[in-house]
């Protein structure tokens, strides 16, 4: 259901300020404060993921491989019985010989376990559109998606849970809102992972063509992951039609895997996944989406930023006009859809 544009009392005019450069704190001046309940620990921690599709799976191999220095524990969980014993088994089969580099031990938690943990990783979909699907294919899950969210909110609720809630399942930002109006999480606590993978893809590029060489020194990634995404060739040297040529190749990236005959998950798995969250959990810089907004006004938009042991910093860097229209296009978007 889609929220009628007048209701987001927190936005300032569209269009506002457009022809001078903008901080992208302009977006929602006011917004709710992205502080923790609690401070975080930083080592030692147990992480639990819901759903073990392929995108879980893979997520689940790249934490076991990864996390080895802060993760002592992956709890798993699925509505298959049999996905959950053949992981376990599997994945705690993976390691160094003689023990010589220590794993984070893979076991399963019950559905009623799944918030006693630090870390929760939101990967459950209702079905992943066939290959052939046209449109914007992150899109075509969200209504199915959004119920399961919306059960996953309600138990962290009901567990009290002061832990991170980690939402990689398309689409990644609307989700997350659901998970806010349903949880009764702080906003700090709720975290989309969509925009590393993009990042990468970007990246990818940028290598192939000269043209979008400053992308890997100066360039930006932006808002949701998917079809309002914002990729900036650069930030100082800004070019309006360079930065929607790379973008357009970035949304498309997962259409040409698909035209191979494959489902693109593994890229997004690890680089917006295991490698994102194993960044947000040691505090360093890094993609994904938070929030923008005063109580249900707002929306989840993705950006380079950090986590500390206490709240949520993001780069508040000022931007051309010609690209904050672009991520303040985004948003608005976002914020109509839920």
């Amino acid at each position: 259901m889609k929220k009628d544009q007048s209701a987001v009392r927190a936005l300032p005019r569209a269009g506002a300020h457009a022809a001078v450069p903008q901080r992208l704190s302009r977006l929602c001046p006011e917004h709710d404060p992205l502080t923790l309940p609690a401070p975080r620990g930083q080592n030692h921690l147990r992480v639990h993921i819901a759903a073990l599709g392929d995108v879980g799976a893979s997520l689940l191999l790249g934490l076991r491989l990864l996390g080895g220095a802060i993760i002592d524990r992956i709890g798993i969980y699925d509505l298959d019985p049999n996905t959950i014993l053949r992981y376990e088994a599997e994945m705690n089969q993976i390691g160094w010989p003689f023990s010589t580099h220590p794993l984070p031990e893979v076991a399963p938690v019950a559905e009623n376990e799944i918030f006693d943990c630090d870390l929760f990783i939101f990967c459950a979909t209702k079905a992943v559109p066939p290959l052939g699907s046209g449109g914007d294919v992150r899109m075509l899950q969200f209504e199915a998606n959004r119920r399961i969210a919306a059960h996953y909110g309600q138990l962290a609720k009901a567990a009290g849970y002061q832990g991170l809630f980690a939402v990689v399942s398309d689409p990644v930002d609307p989700l997350c809102k659901e998970v806010l109006l349903s949880s009764g999480l702080a906003p700090a606590q709720i975290r989309g992972y969509g925009l590393g993978v993009m990042n990468k893809r970007a990246e990818y590029y940028a290598k192939k063509d000269a043209r979008f060489a400053d992308y890997l020194t100066e360039g930006r990634a932006f808002g949701p992951h998917g079809a309002d995404l914002v990729i900036a060739n650069s930030i100082e040297h800004y070019d309006d039609a360079l930065s929607r040529e790379l973008t357009d190749l970035t949304v498309k990236a997962n259409l040409a895997i698909r035209e191979l005959g494959f489902k693109p998950y593994l890229a997004p798995a690890f680089s917006s996944g295991a490698i994102s969250l194993l960044l947000t959990m040691q505090g360093e810089w890094h993609y994904s989406s938070v929030y923008f907004g005063r109580g249900s006004d707002g929306a989840f938009l993705g950006l380079r930023n950090r986590l500390s042991a206490e709240q949520v910093e993001y780069e508040d860097l000022l931007l051309p006009p010609a690209l904050y229209a672009r991520i303040e296009h985004a948003y608005r978007n976002l914020c109509a859809l839920i």
